[in-house]
């Protein structure tokens, strides 16, 4: 298998990014142990936009790790997705937005060249795991993980790419168990990819 892997981490001073970096080289490594080729692009620290087209169009799995910063991805993870899928529109990862002038009002984001190739989130988050997929918790009112994360899946399926189950590692400033989120890392690699290889 052929694996891209972005960290989107932005550094700041109270955050410089080592558990997103650690998380980031466990992935690498858990691939490059099976035998995948692996390529990494760390966002911050800048890029080639044409070359990371023509790594999503090589890649068979596009690995997203970032924090969510203020519901999103951050600030330059997001300048990585403007830039580098705005040049890919030129039907590289995909054929305009997907209408066409027989239909221009159907099959919007319907476009994507990449069919075939899988994507995985792994998300850092302040927030506690508590916090979501519970009714009667006030500020996400039952969103799960995914549904905060609806943007980037859209994105990645405005390409046709198809999702992997998302990991998330929660409560990471205030109350961290660090150790426990690397072995439940390592478990939902290890769980995703015998089962993609099973089927």
């Amino acid at each position: 298998m052929k694996v891209l892997i972005l960290n989107g981490h932005q550094p700041y001073e109270f955050a410089k990014g080592e558990l997103n970096a650690a998380f980031a080289t466990k992935a690498r490594d858990f691939f490059e142990a099976r035998g995948d080729e692996v390529r990494v692009t760390k966002v911050s620290d800048g890029y080639d936009v044409d070359e990371e087209v023509e790594n999503h169009r090589w890649a068979d799995l596009v690995f997203m790790q970032f924090p969510v910063n203020w519901m999103g991805v951050p600030w330059s993870f997001k300048r990585y997705m403007d830039e580098v899928y705005t040049a890919g529109m030129d039907g590289r990862l995909c054929v305009g937005d997907g209408r066409s002038p027989e239909a221009p009002k159907a099959n919007y984001g319907m476009g994507g060249t990449l069919a075939g190739t899988k994507y995985m989130i792994s998300a850092t988050l302040n927030a506690p795991a508590e916090s979501l997929d519970d009714p009667s918790e006030p500020f996400f009112e039952g969103m799960s993980l995914d549904d905060l994360l609806r943007p980037v899946h859209l994105n990645a399926k405005f390409f046709a790419m198809e999702p992997l189950p998302t990991f998330g590692a929660f409560d990471v400033m205030k109350n961290a168990e660090v150790e426990k989120d690397f072995a439940r890392f390592d478990a939902h690699l290890e769980d995703t990819f015998a089962a993609a290889q099973a089927a």
